[in-house]
């Protein structure tokens, strides 16, 4: 089965391990196209640095109000559940996930279909993917990647439907979690690419070699 046939859900996250999670972006792939979208702001859990705040704008006192984002379990669990998580240069996001739940319920194991684990990757990587599939890309940035690509209108089009008018914007949840999502959709347009299946996606998402022949050695047997 195709990776375009399996709904994938890329996520971006702004805060950090002292702040907690800040604001959550999930942007849902299915058939090439991203079909929903969904995120909030959460309440922060430790000091956000003036500095962070100067990025993704973000203050302790506008966040104050908000559930903090232990609350979303069943969500993310959820996810997890229906499809592999995604993301660019998925240790952030793998980390500061498991830093709230190191694990999630039982779920299917994409790298190795027919079984089940209880973690939340393995992670489709856009930028591991990028980087294997075009390493004459000077930068793997997703704010680069994306207007080296080509991509810009389509990403802030998406953004329009999505995103609050306030977060329409690199380090914001959301608009980023939709930017690695359409690096990954435009791949159906590469037929070598469109037709590979969950499994040959993971592979291509780590630059572990042994992890790499691992996995590519299940789809194989």
């Amino acid at each position: 089965m195709s990776w375009t046939e399996q709904p994938i859900f890329f996520v971006d996250f702004e805060g950090s391990r002292a702040s907690g999670v800040l604001e959550y972006g999930v942007a849902t792939l299915l058939g090439g196209r991203v079909v929903e979208a969904a995120t909030r702001l959460c309440a922060a859990t430790g000091r956000v640095r003036a500095e962070d705040v100067a990025v993704h704008g973000l203050s302790e006192a506008a966040l104050a109000g908000h559930p903090p984002f232990v609350d979303d379990w069943e969500y993310f669990a959820g996810l997890r559940e229906r499809g592999p998580l995604a993301a660019h240069y998925a240790g952030v996001e793998n980390a500061l996930l498991k830093g709230v739940w190191p694990y999630p319920r039982n779920s299917p194991d994409f790298a190795r279909p027919g079984e089940r684990v209880i973690e939340w990757g393995p992670w489709i990587d856009s930028a591991r993917i990028y980087g294997q599939l075009y390493p004459q890309l000077e930068s793997g940035k997703l704010e680069t990647l994306v207007a080296t690509c080509g991509f810009q209108g389509e990403l802030d089009g998406l953004a329009e439907k999505f995103c609050p008018w306030e977060r329409r914007r690199y380090h914001a949840a959301l608009y980023d979690a939709l930017a690695g999502a359409v690096l990954l959709a435009s791949l159906v347009r590469e037929p070598a690419v469109a037709g590979m299946t969950v499994m040959q996606l993971l592979a291509l998402s780590t630059l572990d070699g042994a992890k790499r022949d691992a996995i590519t050695q299940r789809e194989l047997f």
